[in-house]
């Protein structure tokens, strides 16, 4: 819990606050190739990744396609699952050993209620998801793989040396070769 309290702390919250905050979570270890979140279930859980890293994909034509992949120090969630409480249309899974903080809904919504300044950060976090998901929305149909991937090196460089060519290569929507490719120009 001290992870998650130093955490807390380093967003601006009180002692006290990031003390009262981090023990709404509970800590759970994920193995490689454990489900945060599957397909057709609904999401439970907000969680704070303190260490891992975790792929966000979906099956299409009996293909799997990597649509995101997040790693420590960053929120997960398959957010309209979460938030609407509905089935996810989507998979979430590890893909290293990962250690994650989890609140569930009831356990955020007391927060919400009874702590503004929580409340405050928590609405920021969904503003800039939404600002995140917009941005990868226009820039998968107005720039070309080669500008995502240069534009991955510039935002997310430790990223890019984290994901496993494969899940990298759907995520930018080429194929593993096709990625290959682009790599080289940039070297």
């Amino acid at each position: 819990m001290d992870t998650l309290k130093i955490f807390f702390s380093s967003q601006g919250f009180s002692e006290l606050d990031a003390g009262l905050i981090a023990e709404k979570f509970t800590l759970k270890h994920y193995r490689k190739g454990d489900f945060f979140v599957e397909e057709g279930k609904t999401s439970k859980h907000l969680g704070y990744i303190e260490k891992g890293f975790l792929q966000y994909f979906i099956y299409l034509d009996g293909e799997e396609k990597t649509t995101y992949s997040i790693g420590a120090n960053n929120f997960v969630a398959s957010l309209v699952s979460f938030l609407k409480q509905v089935p996810s249309r989507e998979n979430i899974r590890a893909i290293a050993e990962s250690s994650i903080w989890m609140i569930d809904r009831n356990a955020l919504n007391e927060l919400l209620s009874s702590l503004p300044s929580f409340s405050a950060y928590y609405t920021g976090i969904l503003e800039w998801q939404i600002c995140c998901i917009d941005e990868s929305r226009l820039d998968a149909i107005m720039l070309s793989a080669q500008e995502r991937y240069n534009k991955m090196i510039q935002k997310e460089p430790t990223l890019i040396q984290q994901i496993p060519l494969q899940y990298l290569a759907s995520i930018l929507g080429v194929t593993p070769r096709h990625l290959s490719r682009i790599r080289n120009k940039v070297s």
